[in-house]
């Protein structure tokens, strides 16, 4: 019993070393990468074009991992696995990260493909999106295919066709993210969207954008980065 109480009073204390370390978090992420017995896993983001990692956990023997650290507002960030000497490059793991606990549970196997991410309302609403965005890029990648086919032997017909099918899957895709971004102007996925998936299209409907974000969003990383972007691109408009 005694053994038992102070198992107990070690892992607490553990717990409050590591937010004591970092007593402004008030991100908590927990999470379990079944079949990993030892490597390193590194959360990182987005600085200046460039990943930063802002966090490390090292496993050995214990699958799972946990990490306390301070977002000013939600953000997109990367949990990237180092296995080591392998050739896998099944080693990244993109998610919406946002104040709160959060949980992600996935596979060695599978690290990407198996991954269940819960506790962060952009990521859900991320995660929507991306299942209608991900039949656009497969329907991208067999015309891109159709092109080299025909490349290969030139039929103008052919070449009409698909340029025909591409301009028009593009329209379909860039309505779909600014209506889908419109629509969720109260959660930071909006402006991410914009400038991710949409920063080249019509000014007008980043304008609208813009104009759906709450005051909380505007106020936020990609809130703020959406207005200065949105800015820039008006400022060289044709004058009317």
């Amino acid at each position: 019993m005694k053994k038992i109480v102070l198992a107990l009073v070690a892992v607490i204390s553990l717990i409050a070393c590591k937010e004591e370390g970092n007593p402004d978090a008030n991100v908590h992420i927990t999470g379990d990468v079944k079949g990993l017995s030892q490597g390193k896993l590194y959360l990182q983001k987005v600085q200046d074009s460039s990943l930063v990692i802002i966090d490390s956990m090292t496993i050995n023997g214990d699958s799972k991992f946990e990490s306390h650290f301070k977002l000013d507002s939600p953000e997109m960030l990367y949990l990237f696995l180092d296995r080591g000497q392998t050739n896998s490059i099944d080693n990244n793991l993109p998610f919406f990260a946002e104040p709160g606990n959060i949980k992600i549970e996935t596979t060695l196997k599978h690290f990407f493909a198996d991954a269940k991410i819960s506790g962060s309302k952009n990521h859900d609403l991320w995660k929507k999106f991306d299942s209608i965005n991900s039949k656009f890029r497969d329907q991208n990648l067999a015309l891109m295919a159709k092109r080299l086919k025909n490349e290969l032997k030139p039929n103008a017909a052919t070449t009409d066709s698909i340029e025909k099918a591409y301009k028009s899957l593009l329209t379909r895709k860039y309505r779909y993210a600014a209506n889908y971004a419109t629509t969720n102007g109260n959660n930071e996925i909006a402006p991410y969207l914009a400038l991710s998936e949409i920063a080249d299209i019509n000014i007008t409907y980043l304008d609208t954008i813009q104009k759906s974000m709450t005051p909380e969003v505007a106020k936020s990383k990609y809130g703020k980065m959406l207005t200065k972007y949105f800015n820039e691109r008006k400022s060289m408009e044709p004058k009317q």
